[in-house]
């Protein structure tokens, strides 16, 4: 079963562009992570299909299910942890939690002392005391305590310190072992390298790419580094060659096309050495915004 569908989900804010046929699905039982910088469209996706907002057109399923007309036993099984959290700040955060479990049919109390164990929350605090970091921590715990099956988070990771980041993500990883499916939004590419499996790329509201991790970087370009003596980069200026910078003694550039053709060039030179990477997803992802 597909844990999210869409269906050519289209918001607009007026004439404002919000997402345009946004048309791709996530498995269940997968981590999927869904990048673009700021403004591309990824909040407004997520709030659509969780019924914050309604579409101007097109749909969305979660299981199976309509995302608006079965918005409120949906949201049962989802955790959600948005870009930004604001609370009541003359509560404790224990009392928050406490609430927030309450909406569920289950004791969550167990969970509830775990995560925030793990992520080092005072539970005593009250919100207005807290820092934005630890505000973040309590959006975790919030949208976790009730062990869903469907764990939405929208650049989750922004006002965390290194090391709450990566016990974060060793939460979801051990969430994920568990079932759950996550569908992961961030512009911070490295967090969707380490985490997920597949990625869909938006852009100005549409959806430019969608692969798994490992095509979308064996099936690019390839990172050149080569080294000699009196280097002619002219000599590269071929098809499929990009970004080159460098002089006489240092050629970079980015590769994508027959890999002898390349190597006949190269062997025409005096070479000391060369380097061949698999590029960064950053660096793809930048390929597909250019």
């Amino acid at each position: 079963m597909h844990a999210i569908e869409f269906h050519k989900l289209t918001k607009y804010y007026g004439k404002a562009r919000g997402i345009i046929e946004v048309d791709f699905n996530v498995e269940e039982g997968e981590i999927f992570g869904f990048i673009g910088p700021n403004g591309a469209g990824k909040s407004t996706a997520i709030r659509t299909i969780l019924g914050l907002i309604f579409p101007t057109s097109g749909s969305a399923d979660i299981f199976g299910r309509d995302c608006i007309k079965y918005g409120p036993e949906i949201r049962e099984n989802i955790g959600y942890l948005p870009s930004e959290v604001f609370y009541y700040e003359k509560m404790k955060v224990i009392d928050l939690l406490k609430y927030s479990a309450g909406f569920y049919k289950k004791d969550c109390t167990k969970r509830l002392y775990e995560l925030a164990d793990i992520m080092e929350l005072d539970l005593k605090r009250r919100i207005e005391d807290l820092s934005y970091g630890n505000k973040k921590k309590v959006g975790i715990v919030q949208g976790l305590l009730h062990q869903p099956k469907l764990i939405i988070l929208d650049e989750p990771t922004s006002g965390l310190d290194p090391l709450m980041q990566q016990k974060f993500f060793d939460i979801i990883s051990e969430e994920n072992s568990k079932g759950s499916t996550v569908f992961f939004s961030s512009h911070i590419l490295a967090e969707v390298q380490e985490l997920c499996s597949r990625v869909a790329i938006i852009k100005e509201g549409k959806i430019i790419k969608l692969e798994d991790i490992k095509t979308l970087r064996q099936d690019n370009y390839k990172k050149i580094v080569v080294k000699g003596d009196n280097l002619d980069s002219s000599a590269y200026r071929i098809e499929g060659v990009s970004e080159m910078t460098g002089d006489t003694r240092t050629l970079n550039f980015f590769y994508r096309g027959d890999i002898n053709k390349l190597s006949r060039i190269i062997s025409s030179q005096k070479i000391e050495d060369i380097l061949i990477q698999e590029p960064t997803l950053e660096e793809i992802f930048m390929h597909y915004y250019k």
